[in-house]
């Protein structure tokens, strides 16, 4: 093929608890990653040269592109050199805790991987990824699974979704590094696969189990952000939670009607999007 445009999809975190601080400075996590429809999309061209361009003038300005790192990796894994004109279309927010920039690094991989033969398998694949990024070995198949160490070890769970997700972004970023500096670890109430081994239970009780540890360091700093979550339960949702490290808030749903009108607020002043269970292609 000389030319492909693939999607990259977003992410929530449904929970997420830091247990720990590791001795190699990382940090032990719980978390179930769910993926949405949002999505970027990236075409990847056959070329005389390897060149990167985008829509998104912050994601030119980033020093660190996962994509360029990810094609490097593959060129030193494969000894080959590659030339491809690639080209993001850039919809996930930028540093929203929903993934975009670890998505982009493992479609690259998978990608670059298919069109060039190079022949490398899901093992080798998975250990390229960590080397990106915690949560970029989720996204080389990004399904429902519960998560555990940095959030590589990946476990299947049979959850589903069938509510609407208002995804709301405030249209800032939260650094990561800074959010991970500032969390004290500690043992959750209950481990979130135990809560979801049976499948989806009651949303009205998830909040009594189900929290994301980086919030309250969140909300100290940008009450925005806790404004947006209070808003969403006060327009409807059964269920609402920050994602990641922030800074992007989403509000689960029980019909259509009642995220249709969170949507129509938000959207004003805010970078929302919808997903639907019921869209054809839905992958919650």
């Amino acid at each position: 093929m000389d030319k492909i445009t693939v999607d990259s999809p977003a992410k929530i975190n449904l929970g997420l608890n830091v247990i720990r601080k590791r001795d190699d400075g990382y940090h032990d996590l719980q978390t179930i990653f769910i993926p949405l429809l949002l999505s970027d999309k990236i075409t990847f061209t056959k070329s005389k040269r390897l060149t990167f361009s985008t829509d998104s003038n912050l994601l030119n300005e980033l020093k660190d592109n996962l994509i360029l790192n990810a094609i490097s990796m593959l060129e030193d894994q494969s000894k080959t050199k590659i030339m491809l004109d690639i080209f993001v279309k850039k919809v996930i927010p930028i540093g929203g805790g929903l993934g975009g920039g670890s998505s982009n690094a493992a479609t690259t991989l998978k990608t670059v991987n298919k069109i060039f033969n190079l022949g490398l398998d899901y093992i080798n694949l998975s250990k390229l990824a960590l080397e990106l990024g915690s949560d970029v070995p989720y996204f080389l198949n990004p399904v429902t699974f519960y998560a555990e160490s940095r959030g590589e070890k990946l476990y299947p769970l049979n959850l589903e979704i069938p509510y609407p997700i208002l995804v709301v972004n405030p249209r800032f970023n939260i650094d990561t590094a800074w959010a991970f500096k500032k969390i004290k670890p500690s043992k959750p109430i209950k481990n979130l696969r135990d809560i979801f081994q049976g499948g989806l239970p009651d949303l009205n009780n998830l909040k009594e189990f189900v929290t994301n540890d980086f919030e309250e360091i969140v909300f100290q700093e940008f009450p925005e952000i806790k404004k947006i979550k209070a808003e969403l339960y006060h327009l409807g949702a059964l269920f609402a939670l920050m994602s990641g490290t922030g800074s992007t808030v989403y509000g689960i749903f029980s019909n259509l009607q009642k995220a249709f009108w969170a949507d129509e607020h938000f959207k004003q002043n805010y970078f929302t999007f919808l997903n639907n269970p019921f869209t054809k292609g839905s992958i919650t």
